[in-house]
């Protein structure tokens, strides 16, 4: 997001802020919240050469968050006058958007002018009549809607990722709006969001499935699912804390003005002044090639390791100091990653939301039944396979290139070889922990390792090209300089 969108968003905040000292009712919240995080998800989408497709997107993530609650509450959970309020006020807030391109106010709400109005009432009707047919047909079934849910979140995600995929839907859909297919790309395919939304759609089914998830009226469900502050780049909220956030009454006051303005300084700091001047020096694709000394490609690659935490770190905290303004505390995401002194630790606090969801989502259920399997594998076996297999993911759900596939696997290896150093040197350990001096030592260089080891796999990650990153592992070595 841009600097001026930032802005704007911190001033929906301190809207809500100001407007929460008069709602002494504390009923006018979840309705604001409602309609604004509906208009954000339109003004937020990026402009895309396929006709129509900024606006039908948005659309689409209305659609898959009002599915998911389907598939998630129970019902006798559900209050029908609540949700057909809610449903209204969505519905209300699509529909004025839409008429925006008899306003000539293209740019300002919508990146391109919405489609015909008709076309979008017909559009809002068809949704509504899957989600009521998905209702009566799903209604009591236990694992179908997981299925159902992580299936179609899964199809979507291919389609998004995968290069190939995308560029083919991309000329199918340009096929369709009458466009030239040639100049399909699968760049065409930004959906704001989709990411995250997919981890908490999938969080609030696995946890439906497990008899974990607490009830969530539609109104609740969609403000979690689409909450401003955080939905481009997280954090990854679980939904019974935030849900824990939103019910309690928000009472403003001058402390948590400040300590949201001291994070929201703090984070443009990171994100606009420490993080874009990096930029100029970090690795990218344009700059790998043009390498020919062995210092400048070591500067690159750690100004690139620097950019990347200022940048994201940064966005944490504005996301942060958003959620303080509106009542809700939003889960930190980043820890001094750098100064951790083994690579476990490292992944224990760099974008611990997303690491804390693998790890509860897949890593622990992966370990368990291999553990609890009728062959029991061996530990180091176990610890092998759901450590490349979690860190492979968390490259994939990146992109589903080679690279990211190898940036997950370089982390996988790396975690499984530090596991079995500190378990096979236990007693060492404990005996240079005895002695201060040593142990300070042994911790700087270990820290050293670790953050070394990182930034170089940050050179897969930075790269969209396996022959780039050779080329630039070989500038490091001293090789072609």
């Amino acid at each position: 997001m841009s600097l001026t969108n930032i802005l704007i968003l911190v001033g929906f905040s301190l809207a809500i802020f100001i407007f929460s000292k008069f709602d002494r009712t504390h009923k006018l919240r979840n309705p604001l919240l409602l309609v604004l995080s509906t208009g954000v998800i339109f003004w937020l989408q990026p402009a895309l050469p396929i006709r129509g497709l900024d606006f039908w997107l948005p659309i689409a993530t209305l659609a898959l968050v009002a599915l998911g609650w389907v598939l998630t509450s129970k019902p006798e959970e559900r209050n029908p006058r609540a949700s057909l309020i809610t449903g209204a006020l969505v519905i209300g807030a699509v529909l004025v958007i839409a008429l925006t391109r008899y306003l000539d106010m293209t740019g300002i709400i919508t990146p391109s002018r919405p489609p015909q109005t008709l076309s979008v009432i017909v559009v809002l009707t068809a949704v509504a009549m899957v989600l009521f047919l998905s209702y009566i047909l799903l209604k009591g079934k236990s694992s179908l809607p997981y299925i159902v849910g992580v299936t179609i979140l899964l199809v979507i995600f291919a389609a998004l990722k995968l290069p190939v995929l995308a560029e083919w839907l991309s000329g199918l859909l340009r096929l369709w709006s009458g466009q030239s297919r040639e100049l399909a790309s699968a760049l065409d395919l930004r959906w704001l969001g989709f990411s995250y939304i997919a981890f908490r759609l999938i969080h609030t089914l696995r946890d439906r499935q497990n008899g974990r998830l607490p009830a969530m009226a539609l109104d609740e469900y969609f403000i979690y699912m689409l909450f401003f502050p955080a939905i481009s780049a997280g954090p990854i909220d679980r939904s019974e804390r935030f849900i824990k956030d939103l019910r309690q009454p928000f009472i403003p006051s001058a402390e948590v003005l400040g300590a949201a303005s001291k994070r929201l300084v703090i984070g443009l700091l990171k994100k606009f002044v420490i993080a874009d001047l990096l930029a100029m020096i970090a690795l990218n694709a344009v700059n790998a090639g043009q390498i020919h000394s062995t210092g400048w490609a070591w500067v690159l690659v750690y100004a690139y390791a620097f950019q990347i935490f200022f940048d994201f770190s940064g966005y944490t905290d504005i996301a942060i100091s958003m959620g303080l303004l509106i009542g809700i505390k939003l889960p930190e995401n980043f820890n001094a990653p750098y100064s951790k002194p083994n690579l476990t630790q490292f992944w224990n606090n760099w974008h611990m939301t997303l690491t804390q969801w693998f790890r509860a989502y897949f890593f622990n259920p992966l370990t368990r039944a291999l553990r609890s399997s009728k062959n029991p594998v061996p530990v180091w076996a176990v610890i092998l396979i759901t450590q490349l297999a979690t860190m492979t993911l968390i490259g994939l759900w990146h992109g589903i290139t080679i690279n990211f596939v190898l940036w997950g696997l370089w982390h996988g290896l790396g975690v499984f070889i530090q596991n079995r150093w500190s378990d096979w040197t236990k007693l060492l350990s404990a005996r240079i922990q005895q002695k201060p001096f040593l142990n300070k030592v042994v911790t700087i260089f270990t820290t050293l390792l670790t953050f070394q080891f990182v930034a170089l796999g940050w050179v897969w990650f930075a790269l969209p090209s396996t022959d780039l990153s050779l080329q630039v592992f070989g500038r490091l070595l001293g090789m072609g300089a």
